[in-house]
């Protein structure tokens, strides 16, 4: 189960094997059921996980009870609430597993013992952080001005497994449209 883990922290540079066993003992394993709630909105947030199979989804709900998918990751990525896991205040958020899935997860005080200890993983911190945040920006800065379709062309460009893995009601809350005008793009293209 912590080999995708060992693959992807050798994947970020030359790092010992030592170093690796240190990182990865500091993992607990966690399999999840579909839809399964990580993190409630106003719950203080102790874990950042890694997924080996499944999905993680961060969301949060209108007043009216609407979905609204911000962020979701996949096998060999990280993901947590990162606001409240850094500041330790209620999260504004909900974290999910959409499928099935195996994940790894660190405690708050064990990830910040890692970043403050080993330079090769607060290197993958900020390798995390930098691509969330290009990510993001791509996002918010992209949907800036697009129509539906050219959201959707969007997403078949820079995150085509959403399309393939994840309903049309979620992908549709995340692009900011409705499930059935994703419906009928999809059926166009």
């Amino acid at each position: 189960m912590y080999s995708i883990l060992e693959r992807f922290v050798r994947s970020k540079g030359e790092i010992s094997s030592e170093k690796i066993e240190i990182i990865t003992s500091c993992f607990q394993p966690v399999n999840t059921k579909r839809n399964e709630i990580l993190l409630q909105y106003d719950e203080v947030c102790k874990w950042y996980y890694f997924i080996n199979k499944g999905c993680i989804r961060l969301f949060t709900t209108t007043k009216d009870g609407t979905d609204s998918s911000r962020y979701f990751a996949f096998e060999g990525n990280f993901a947590t609430a990162l606001p409240s896991f850094i500041d330790q205040k209620p999260a504004q958020e909900y974290l999910q597993t959409i499928e099935k899935s195996e994940l790894l997860r660190i405690s708050r005080k064990d990830f910040y013992h890692l970043v403050e200890t080993l330079p090769e993983f607060a290197k993958i911190y900020t390798e995390i952080l930098e691509l969330g945040f290009i990510i993001a920006q791509k996002r918010i800065y992209g949907f800036q001005g697009f129509d539906a379709l050219e959201r959707v062309k969007w997403l078949i460009e820079y995150q085509p497994q959403l399309l393939l893995r994840v309903s049309n009601r979620m992908v549709a809350s995340y692009l900011g449209i409705s499930p059935s005008t994703l419906s009928r793009i999809k059926s166009k293209l």
